[in-house]
């Protein structure tokens, strides 16, 4: 076994790690920066290391992200409030979707199929309680109702799905397509 291989949950969590860091910024992009890819490591997480200790680097690192860009680059801390804390659960749903489709690892289409849908579930909730605790727990829509800010917050969530969908598969594609070919590179040998 070579070095590569022990230590592939390493090399994952680290090139996880690496997107989180180069998306963190911006939530859905801009000119200069890519959208938030923090949902979909997540997610991607769970299928490749499925570890309650991946999650708790990844989270330590998200936080950590979040109060660099905001102490150091002068990224708005709009979003900090006391529903800040309900990032551990809207990721912690990405962490088990990512687990549970992790038995969907071959290159097909029902299995891809199946990540994507436990893909676009997770993603929803997890929408639905990042958002739901902001209105909630934020202190910013004390004369919104409810209604009115679900309608507000619902031109987000094509956004936000869209670059968590995008980025999960093109990975999830990428490294089944490397399997696949290191399958067979050492069948033939």
């Amino acid at each position: 076994m070579n070095w590569i291989q022990q230590n592939t949950k390493y090399l994952t969590i680290f090139a996880l790690a690496m997107l989180m860091a180069l998306t963190r910024s911006d939530h859905f992009g801009s000119e200069i920066t890519l959208p938030d890819a923090s949902l979909a490591v997540f997610y991607l997480a769970g299928i490749f290391t499925g570890g309650l200790a991946s999650f708790a680097v990844l989270l330590a690192e998200a936080a950590l992200l979040d109060y660099l860009s905001i102490s150091q680059f002068q990224v708005s801390d709009y979003c900090i409030s006391p529903a800040y804390v309900f990032l551990i659960p809207t990721y912690a749903v990405m962490l088990f979707a990512g687990r549970w489709s992790a038995k969907y690892a071959q290159l097909n289409a029902k299995h891809l199929s199946r990540q994507l849908a436990y893909l676009f579930a997770a993603g929803s909730i997890a929408f639905v309680i990042s958002n739901g605790s902001f209105y909630l727990l934020s202190g910013k829509f004390p004369e919104m109702s409810l209604m009115e800010y679900a309608g507000r917050v619902a031109k987000y969530y094509p956004d936000y799905m869209s670059s968590t969908l995008i980025y999960s598969f093109a990975i999830l594609l990428l490294t089944r397509f490397v399997q696949a070919i290191y399958i067979e590179k050492y069948k033939l040998a």
